[in-house]
């Protein structure tokens, strides 16, 4: 095969999902059609906090005078929050959560951190998506890893991708794997009566790779066409979910799952990506309120979409950050890079409840709270009993995982 052949496979190949057939078109319509069998393949969803989340405005340790000592303006009284115990209670703009975790739908993991990981926004981001606290020497995120292995299983299906308005977050990046990535959510009113839009030209040789992407092709009108054969109209505005940019996309990644076109891993985003909203250095109240806001209700349409057709004993959502922030509040009435902080587990098979240790608030590492569970212990119970993969493999060591499940 010559460069010109190679680079019009290598095209249609990558150009699948977001070009042709299966298009946001196609799939605009396919938002429910009857529900799947709950005990199909399970899904990982992975929400990026960028920026720092701080887990201590989300739940608020309102009961530790070393709390109220070091947040004068930040804090919030016990009469402020939503009590879960005597000790912690959900920030108010958090009430959506705190009614899935009421119903058993919902985990919080205490503690989660890299430890001896940097504060800078990049590296620190960059640990948590190469599940190694010193990230330098890789080139593939830990997903990515994984998607390459869901791929030796089904090699005509796309395994993982990326529904978000930011560039495709390394945590995706794989070796063999074709992430694809939705920038804009779909169109509600599209129709999915028509011709499909034309599979791109893939050249007339017998060369495994061609032999290979013409399959991917066939593979992938033969889904645009059962989206058509079974969507119905979704009504806009009925459906649950608030009208912002997470939900949204949320929205999307239940058409997906619900449409069960193969893929097991989604990524979405809130915050902006790179040194992102939730870097709240000043003024943290308003920000750090509003964002929360919008993950609480965006988590909860979610959750109830998926839990009427009975799929949400099918979906974790694991929500992540690149750190914590300082216990102390600064000159700003904000705060800075911290450590560790809580992990959101949200699904139908999850053990819920508030899980793990809580950090000590006055035992700190410069500031920050010291992390009580491993990062990649989270990953490795992410990995091998929910998704059956191998996670010594994909993090490069073994690593306990961390008792999610419900028996």
């Amino acid at each position: 095969m010559n460069r010109r052949e190679f680079l019009r496979c290598s095209l249609g190949a990558s150009a699948l999902w977001s070009m042709a057939p299966v298009t946001p078109r196609l799939l605009a319509q396919a938002a429910a059609h009857p529900a799947l069998d709950p005990r199909g393949d399970t899904i990982l969803v992975a929400l990026q906090l960028s920026g720092g989340n701080d887990g201590l405005n989300c739940l608020v340790p309102f009961a530790d005078d070393a709390y109220a000592r070091a947040r004068p303006t930040l804090r919030r009284s016990r009469k402020q929050v939503l009590p879960i115990d005597d000790r912690l209670g959900w920030h108010p703009r958090l009430r959506p959560l705190a009614r899935l975790f009421d119903e058993g739908l919902l985990a919080v993991w205490q503690g989660v951190g890299a430890p001896g990981q940097s504060r800078d926004h990049a590296a620190a981001m960059r640990a948590w998506h190469v599940a190694d606290p010193h990230p330098e020497t890789h080139f593939t995120g830990w997903l990515g890893r994984a998607a390459d292995r869901l791929l030796t299983r089904a090699p005509l299906l796309t395994p993982a991708a990326f529904v978000g308005r930011i560039p495709t977050p390394f945590v995706l990046n794989a070796a063999r794997a074709l992430v694809p990535a939705w920038a804009e959510p779909f169109n509600r009113d599209a129709t999915p009566d028509g011709p499909a839009a034309d599979i791109p030209v893939v050249a007339e040789t017998d060369h495994p790779l061609a032999r290979h992407i013409r399959a991917v092709a066939a593979r992938a009108e033969a889904d645009s066409r059962r989206l058509r054969a079974m969507s119905r109209e979704r009504r806009p505005g009925q459906d649950g979910y608030p009208d912002f940019a997470l939900a949204a996309e949320l929205r999307t990644v239940a058409d997906l799952i619900r449409a069960d076109l193969g893929a097991r891993i989604f990524v979405v985003e809130l915050g902006g990506g790179g040194i992102g909203g939730f870097d709240n250095h000043a003024n943290q109240a308003g920000n750090h309120d509003a964002l929360l806001d919008q993950l609480a209700r965006a988590l909860e349409a979610f959750a109830r979409d998926l839990r009427r057709d009975g799929l949400l004993d099918r979906v974790l959502l694991m929500t992540y950050s690149e750190f914590g922030r300082t216990v102390k509040e600064n000159g700003r009435h904000g705060t800075d890079h911290g450590l560790a902080g809580p992990v959101f587990l949200l699904g139908g098979g999850v053990r819920p409840g508030l899980r793990g240790e809580h950090p000590s608030l006055t035992d700190l590492d410069q500031g920050g709270l010291k992390a009580t569970a491993d990062f990649r212990a989270l990953y490795a119970a992410v990995l091998g009993p929910w998704l059956g993969l191998p996670s010594r493999e994909i993090l490069g060591a073994r690593h306990a995982p961390l008792p999610l499940w419900s028996a």
